[in-house]
C-alpha cells in the first residue's frame, strides 16, 4: 500500500471575516505529482502555505508522513517551497546558491559541494556550477531554484506557480522537464497552478478548488472526461453545458450534461443518417475561429441554444474556415460523450 505524504483533515483558514479555506480533506501519496488547480481566490495557494507552515490554520489537522505538524514552524517540517520568484543570490555561483542551505545547516564543505553538483546534474545543469544567475535564461534560473530545493532531499516539494513568469514556449518545455525530474528523484511534488493545461500535462492527480473547497480530486483523465460539477466542467477546458429544456431536446433528458467541443463532428447538413450510437442536431455556423491546428465552430441550433465544436485542421486553411460562417451544418457526437454532471 502506498504511503501518505500529506493528510489534511477538515482544514480551515479565515482572514478576519473572509474564509479562504472552508474545510478541506485531502490525502497526497508518497512520490506523486499532485496539482492544486483553481482560479485566483479559490484557496489553493493558502492550502499550500498551510502545508508549508507559513500560515496557521483556523481549524483542522495537518499531517506529514503520519506526523501531525499543525503547530510546527516551517523549518521543523520536512518540506521545501519553490516560488515563482527564483530569489537567487546574484553574487554567488550556481554551485554556491544551491549549497547555501546546506552551509547554513553546517554540512561539511566537501559534502555540500558534492551534493550541489549532484542536484545541478539532476536538473540538467551539469557543468554550470561556476556560472552566475545573470548568465542564465529564465528556464535555467528556475531549474537552479529547483536544484536548491532538491539538494536537502525534502520529503515533499511545494511549488507555488513556479513557471508563471516564463513565456509560453519555455513554460511548455519546463512542464515536461519538471515532470521528468520529479519521476527521477521520486519526491512528492505538490504543484499550485491556475493553468488547466499545465495541471493536465504534469499531474498524476489533481484537486480542483472552488471557493475554498475541493470540488473534485482525480486523475487528469477523470477530471477532464468525467467532471463532478458544472464548475469543474467549465473551468477545466472548454465545455458545452446543457441543462433543463436544452438538455432534454439535445440529449433526451433534463439532467445537466457536458459535451466537450472536440467530441463533436461538424458535418454537412445533407450528410446521411446518424451512425449507430450517435446523436446529432442541425444549426447554422455563427462563427468559425481559425486556431492554426484546429478551427472552433460556434453553431446556433435550430431549436435554440448554441454548441461549440472543435475540428482538427487536417486540410483546412484560414480561408476555408472563414467560408463556413453562415452555412448550414449538422453536429454529431457519440452518446457516451454526452457526460452527465452529478451535481
Amino acid at each position: 500500500m502506498e504511503g501518505i505524504a500529506i493528510r489534511l483533515q477538515d482544514v480551515r483558514k479565515s482572514f478576519g471575516d473572509t474564509t479562504a479555506v472552508a474545510g478541506v480533506d485531502l490525502e497526497i501519496r508518497d512520490g506523486e505529482f499532485f496539482s492544486m488547480l483553481g482560479p485566483s481566490g479559490s484557496g489553493k495557494t493558502t492550502v499550500l502555505r498551510l502545508i508549508a507552515g507559513f500560515e496557521s490554520p483556523t481549524g483542522g489537522r495537518i499531517e506529514l508522513a503520519g506526523q501531525e505538524v499543525t503547530g510546527l514552524a516551517p523549518f521543523e517540517r520536512d518540506v521545501h517551497t519553490v516560488f515563482q520568484d527564483y530569489a537567487l543570490f546574484p553574487h554567488m555561483t550556481l554551485e554556491q546558491n544551491v549549497a547555501y542551505g546546506l552551509k547554513v545547516r553546517k554540512v561539511p564543505k566537501a559534502e555540500r559541494l558534492a551534493r550541489a553538483r549532484q542536484a545541478l546534474a539532476e536538473v540538467r545543469l551539469e557543468g554550470y556550477g561556476g556560472r552566475r544567475p545573470a548568465q542564465l535564461s529564465g528556464g535555467q534560473r528556475q531549474r537552479v531554484a529547483l536544484a536548491r530545493a532538491l539538494v536537502g532531499r525534502p520529503r515533499v516539494l511545494l511549488l507555488d506557480e513556479p513557471l508563471g513568469a516564463l513565456d509560453l514556449k519555455l513554460r511548455e518545455q519546463m512542464q515536461v522537464e519538471l515532470k521528468a525530474i520529479q519521476r527521477e528523484v521520486g519526491i512528492t511534488f505538490v504543484f499550485v497552478t491556475h493553468d488547466q493545461e499545465e495541471a493536465l500535462t504534469m499531474s498524476d492527480r489533481i484537486a480542483v478548488f472552488d471557493q475554498g473547497r475541493i470540488a473534485q480530486v482525480g486523475t487528469p483523465a477523470e477530471i477532464y472526461e468525467r467532471p463532478a460539477t458544472a464548475f469543474v466542467a467549465s473551468f477545466v477546458g472548454t465545455s458545452n453545458l446543457l441543462d433543463g429544456e436544452a438538455a432534454e431536446r439535445i440529449v433526451g433528458t433534463a439532467a445537466m450534461h457536458n459535451i466537450r467541443p472536440e467530441k463533436i463532428r461538424v458535418l454537412k447538413e445533407s450528410d446521411g443518417a446518424d451512425e449507430p450510437g450517435h446523436d446529432s442536431v442541425a444549426g447554422t455556423v455563427a462563427e468559425a475561429v481559425y486556431l492554426g491546428d484546429a478551427t472552433r465552430f460556434l453553431v446556433d441550433l435550430d431549436g435554440g441554444g448554441r454548441l461549440t465544436a472543435l475540428q482538427q485542421n487536417l486540410e483546412t486553411s484560414s480561408e476555408d474556415a472563414a467560408a463556413y460562417r453562415g452555412t448550414r451544418v449538422r453536429l454529431q457526437w457519440h452518446r457516451r460523450h454526452a457526460v452527465r454532471i452529478p451535481s
